[in-house]
C-alpha cells in the first residue's frame, strides 16, 4: 500500500435526486424520488429529505409510495444525468490520467499518477478544490473520500456523506476500520454477513482476529483470503482507467405482462432502434445481437446471434433481434424485453446484405399488416411526471401530473425560483416536449453545456 492518501473516491450525493432539485426550484429541500412510477416500478434514487421517511434506492416503488405518500416521484431524465456525469467525469481527468469510472456518479482517482496529490494535504486541498468546483460547474454536492488504497477511500467516501470530506491518515487503517461492520468492507453483502454473524463475527476487528484459516473454512479460499486481507486493511488494487465498452443495450419492463405476439415483435423492433441510436451515438457499430425476455414467471431467457462482420444499420439489427425472438416461447406473457449489441468494433461492414436477409415488400405483404396491429395510434399524448415541456405562452416547465385527459405543468426553469403551476388538456396543440436545461448558466461567450 501507498504511504500516502493520494487515491481519491468522489461519490455524488443522492445523484438523480440532487439533479432534480436543481433542475426544478420548487422541489429543493423536499422529498424526491426518482425510479419507474408503474405498479413494478422501483426507486432509484431518494434524496436525503426521502430517506428520512425509510425509502432507499431498490425499494419497490409502492412501498416507497405508502413510506412517503407526500413526496415528489418523477421519472429518471437519463440524457440528463448522463450530460452532468460528463461534466463531473472531465472535472476529475484534469487531476489525473488515472480515472476509474464505476457508474454516473462515482469513481476512483489516482492523484498521484496526475502530479495533483503527493501527501496527506495537498490530496486533501485538491479533494476540497474538486468540491468546490463540482458545485461550480453543477450546482451538485459531491462527497471525497481520500486514502492510502480503493478500499479506504471508498469507506471514506461514505463516512464523508452528505457533501463532505473525509481523508484516512496512513498508519490509522486498522484502528479505523476495527469497530466496523463487517458489511462495511466490500464483497460482504447480506447472505455472506449473515454466515459471519452465526459465526460469532459482526466486526471487522472480529473478522482479523478470526484468522485466515478460519476464514477461508467458512467462506471457501478465495473468498476467505480477500477478506482477511481487507480486515487487515490491505488493498493493493490499482486505479484503472475506463475501460472500453463491450456491448451497448437496452431494455424495457411493462406494467402489465405483454400476451400479444404482434405486440411484443413491435417492441423488439423499438428496442432494436434505440439500441442502434446509442450505437451511432458512441460512434461503435457490432457483430453480435442479443435478445433479452423476462417471462411472466421471471424466468429469463438470452438468444444470441453473430453477423459475419460489424453492423450499426437498424433495419440487420431488427431483423436478428426478430430472429431470435422466433426461438422464445412467450405464452404466459412477458414482463421485460431487452436488445444488445456486443463484439464492438468502430467500423461498420459494407457488404450489409451478406450479414442478413432483406425480404421486399412483395415477399413480406402480412408485415404491414402486423405492424399496424401491434403499434395502435395513441389517442393522447402520454406525459410523465418530471417530464421536460416547453409551451408556447408560459415557456419551460415540466409535468407534475397527468390523468383524465389532462395534464398539470409547473413552469419554472434551474434559476428561475419556483414557478407557477397551471393545467392544460393533454392535446393541448401548445404543450410540447423539451429537452432540459443547464442546470447551471453558460458563461457568455463560452460554447453550450451539451445538456440541450
Amino acid at each position: 500500500m501507498r504511504n500516502a492518501p493520494t487515491i481519491l473516491h468522489l461519490d455524488m450525493d443522492a445523484f438523480y435526486a440532487s439533479v432534480e432539485q436543481a433542475s426544478k426550484p420548487s422541489l429543493r429541500g423536499k422529498a424526491v424520488v426518482v425510479g419507474g412510477l408503474g405498479p413494478r416500478g422501483v426507486v432509484a434514487t431518494a434524496s436525503y429529505e426521502a430517506r428520512v421517511f425509510g425509502v432507499h434506492s431498490a425499494m419497490p416503488m409502492a412501498q416507497a409510495r405508502r413510506l412517503a405518500p407526500n413526496a415528489a416521484y418523477l421519472v429518471p431524465r437519463f440524457s440528463l444525468y448522463r450530460a452532468v456525469s460528463d461534466q463531473v467525469m472531465a472535472l476529475l481527468r484534469e487531476l489525473s490520467p488515472l480515472v476509474e469510472p464505476l457508474s454516473l456518479d462515482e469513481a476512483f482517482v489516482d492523484l498521484a499518477a496526475g502530479g495533483t496529490a503527493w501527501d496527506a494535504e495537498s490530496a486533501r486541498q485538491t479533494g476540497l478544490r474538486l468540491r468546490e468546483d463540482i458545485r461550480a460547474a453543477t450546482g451538485l454536492a459531491g462527497s471525497v473520500g481520500l486514502a492510502a488504497s480503493k478500499m479506504l477511500a471508498k469507506i471514506a467516501s461514505e463516512e464523508a456523506k452528505p457533501d463532505g470530506l473525509v481523508l484516512i491518515e496512513p498508519g490509522t487503517e486498522r484502528a479505523l476500520l476495527g469497530p466496523m461492520p463487517v458489511r462495511t468492507l466490500p464483497g460482504v453483502g447480506p447472505a455472506t454477513g449473515d454466515h459471519l454473524r452465526r459465526a460469532g463475527i459482526t466486526t471487522v476487528e472480529e473478522l482479523a482476529e478470526a484468522g485466515e484459516a478460519e476464514l477461508v473454512r467458512l467462506l471457501g479460499k478465495a473468498h476467505g483470503q480477500a477478506l482477511y486481507a481487507m480486515a487487515l486493511a490491505r488493498d493493493e488494487r490499482p486505479v484503472v482507467a475506463e475501460r472500453e465498452a463491450k456491448s451497448v443495450s437496452v431494455e424495457d419492463t411493462y406494467d402489465v405482462d405483454i400476451h400479444d405476439r404482434p405486440r411484443i415483435g413491435f417492441e423488439v423492433r423499438r428496442l432494436a432502434d434505440r439500441c442502434v441510436r446509442r450505437l451511432r451515438e458512441a460512434g461503435l457499430s457490432g457483430r453480435t445481437i442479443v435478445l433479452k425476455v423476462r417471462r411472466y414467471d421471471f424466468s429469463t431467457l438470452t438468444r444470441s446471434e453473430t453477423l459475419r462482420g460489424p453492423t450499426d444499420d437498424p433495419e440487420v439489427v431488427r431483423e436478428a433481434a426478430g430472429r431470435l425472438l422466433d426461438s422464445v416461447d412467450t405464452t404466459g406473457g412477458v414482463r421485460l424485453l431487452g436488445v444488445g449489441v456486443s463484439g464492438l468494433a468502430d467500423y461498420t461492414q459494407e457488404d450489409l446484405f451478406a450479414q442478413a436477409a432483406k425480404p421486399s415488400r412483395e415477399e413480406s405483404p402480412e408485415e404491414p399488416v402486423a405492424e399496424s396491429a401491434a403499434a395502435p395510434e395513441p389517442a393522447a399524448p402520454h406525459w410523465r411526471a418530471g417530464q421536460d415541456v416547453r409551451h408556447d405562452e408560459f415557456g419551460h416547465g415540466w409535468v407534475q401530473g397527468s390523468g383524465v385527459g389532462r395534464v398539470t405543468v409547473r413552469f419554472e426553469t434551474p434559476q428561475s425560483g419556483p414557478g407557477r403551476v397551471r393545467t392544460f388538456l393533454v392535446t393541448d396543440p401548445a404543450l410540447r416536449p423539451a429537452d432540459p436545461l443547464p442546470l447551471v448558466p453558460v458563461p457568455a461567450g463560452q460554447p453550450g453545456s451539451g445538456l440541450l
